[in-house]
């Protein structure tokens, strides 16, 4: 997909600061400094659209990425490490739990996990929101640059058996820094959009 004007639209954190013109949302999750706003910026081939940091936690908000009025890229802040206070964590996670099961237009839930490792806790937690929220979704085994090209397909199956042992959720390879896995991330979107 050619993405020729993406703009960021808004920050919210609840329902009535959401767009309201029904586009199809593609919703990053993750936890902290999983990769999520370099993701955006790669699949939309801008280098700072998305704000990145090296320091985990801090998106704090939704981040709303209108992508040339045909879908949102939707940025959830990222769970785990955060130099946030339990009282914010808590507000965090129920503005988010709010959109996850509440907001019509998620059309797909993109989980970014780090390739290099297995699963955290926190990520299987995710995960398991994740089904139950009952969203089509795919798992993407982010970071691919940072192992050998060779070991790629096989640390993405580990990964998949840990946190989809039956296989059916699509698991992909991604990398912002190797662009050469992002047309299979754009099919799966364009099914969805």
């Amino acid at each position: 997909m050619i993405v020729n004007n993406p703009k960021f639209e808004i920050s919210a954190v609840k329902p009535n600061q959401y767009p309201k013109n029904n586009l199809p949302e593609i919703v990053l999750v993750g936890k902290s400094n999983v990769g999520k706003s370099s993701f955006i910026n790669t699949m939309i081939n801008r280098k700072k659209l998305a704000r990145t940091s090296s320091e985990p936690g801090k998106t704090r908000q939704i981040n709303f990425y209108n992508i040339d009025e045909k879908f949102y890229f939707v940025d959830l802040p990222g769970y785990g490490f955060s130099k946030m206070s339990k009282k914010e964590q808590e507000q965090v996670g129920k503005f988010i739990e709010e959109y996850l099961f509440n907001r019509q237009q998620i059309s797909l839930i993109i989980f970014l996990v780090d390739i290099r490792h297995s699963p955290s806790e926190n990520d299987k937690l995710m995960y398991d929101y994740v089904i139950r929220a009952g969203l089509p979704f795919i798992i993407l085994a982010n970071k691919a640059d940072k192992i050998a090209i060779t070991k790629v397909d096989e640390a993405s199956k580990s990964l998949q058996k840990v946190l989809n042992p039956i296989g059916d959720i699509p698991t992909l390879a991604f990398s912002s820094e190797r662009k050469i896995y992002m047309d299979n991330v754009w099919n799966e979107i364009e099914k969805y959009i």
